[in-house]
């Protein structure tokens, strides 16, 4: 009988399926997937209800976007990268940066070209350069610091090099990027005739000072980058799915000839609501990175105080714990002791890198902070059991 297509075949069941599970079952605090377990602002939220309640936003959006998110998203980069996007021709509305990746894979690489994947990756990336018929070709980050080896990145580009995919702020390390890390790559790609498919969702999620520097805003990098965000991140709502990408306009061609063909258009009514959002002023931005920064610090408190050794999280809402000390054997045993002896999810990493990198994620779990604070602090609580 018929079965699954060859490109999907190897394709199993995501990590966070099977942790979301198994925290149910055993009724474990979940700091596994990367969703907020508060609401998104009401006064957001009332846009939505607005927009739906108006009598002419329920039909199909226009396939980029709508004027006004596509608007607001060019003003986005505007005022905060200091960038000049056209909003009619540079921009296109995604469902969740995860279809804008697809779209962006599909759009602008061919079959047999190779694309540099830096580990560890974002679950859907590989699968969307499988399913383009491309070739993934991995450069690790190094822990403790997590940085790029220059020799190992330099060695991944030949003339069949299409693509590298980025993400700064990078999930799962915590990682943002410098501007010379990012120079060295504008360099090579510039130098190979390399595009740059740049995940950054966690744009305004940096701590400490540091700050998020797209690789677009680069020289000689704009006409060679597509921008991938969303909404999700920057505004506690996954659930709603809109992502975007923006670019040269040629480059946008590529991702929206995919796109009109993966969804056509996304949800019309929470567009709208999302080019409000995009344009709350400052201190909404400031607020949110005030907000993370402390939570970030309650499950670092809580993680070291059990004995896992931690790399401070320079962005996003992610810490990487190695958990060697109290624990032996691997992400995944680990992981499940800590579900089901400890009450407490986590994602094991493995599944971020290729075979050949995979022993890079031995000893160390990832755990999400986006999570109200009582939920932090009962994990402090149930971390302690490790001390036992």
């Amino acid at each position: 009988m018929p079965t699954s297509a060859n490109r999907v075949r190897s394709f199993a069941t995501t990590i966070f399926t099977e942790i979301n599970n198994l925290a149910e079952q055993h009724q474990a605090l979940n700091l596994g997937q990367g969703k907020p377990d508060f609401d998104t602002p009401p006064d957001i939220v009332q846009h939505v209800v607005q927009a739906l309640e108006s009598g002419h936003l329920n039909q199909y959006a226009p396939g980029f976007g709508t004027p006004a998110l596509c608007q607001a998203v060019a003003d986005h980069a505007a005022r905060f990268y200091q960038m000049d996007i056209d909003p009619r021709r540079g921009v296109v509305v995604t469902s969740g940066a995860t279809e804008g990746l697809l779209a962006s894979i599909l759009g602008l690489v061919d079959p047999g070209d190779e694309v540099i994947v830096i580990e560890p990756f974002y679950d859907s990336y590989v699968p969307d350069i499988i399913m383009a018929n491309a070739v993934p070709v991995y450069v690790p980050l190094h822990p403790p610091t997590w940085t790029i080896d220059p020799d190992e990145l330099r060695a991944a580009f030949n003339k069949k090099t299409r693509a590298l995919l980025l993400n700064t702020p990078h999930n799962p390390s915590g990682r943002v990027l410098t501007y010379e890390e990012l120079s060295l790559i504008a360099q090579l790609c510039i130098e190979h005739d390399v595009l740059v498919i740049a995940d950054e969702v966690y744009e305004h999620l940096t701590f400490d000072n540091k700050k998020h520097i797209p690789i677009a805003s680069l020289p000689g990098m704009f006409e060679r980058t597509v921008t991938v965000s969303s909404a999700g991140k920057l505004f506690s709502a996954t659930g709603w799915k809109i992502g975007w990408v923006y670019g040269h306009p040629d480059l946008i061609t590529g991702v929206w000839r995919a796109h009109q063909f993966i969804t056509f258009s996304v949800h019309h009514p929470t567009q709208e609501a999302i080019a409000y959002a995009l344009n709350l002023p400052d201190t909404y931005y400031q607020g949110l990175q005030t907000m993370y920064t402390a939570k970030r610090d309650l499950l670092l408190s809580s993680l070291t105080a059990c004995g896992l050794k931690c790399a401070v999280p320079e962005g996003t809402y992610f810490v990487m714990a190695d958990y060697r000390d109290v624990f032996e054997g691997t992400p995944v045993e680990f992981t499940r002791y800590l579900i089901e002896q400890v009450g407490v999810a986590c994602i094991p990493p493995e599944s971020f890198y290729s075979a050949e990198h995979a022993s890079i994620a031995q000893g160390l779990v990832r755990f999400a902070f986006c999570k109200t604070d009582p939920v932090l602090e009962a994990v402090k609580e149930r971390l302690s059991k490790l001390n036992g």
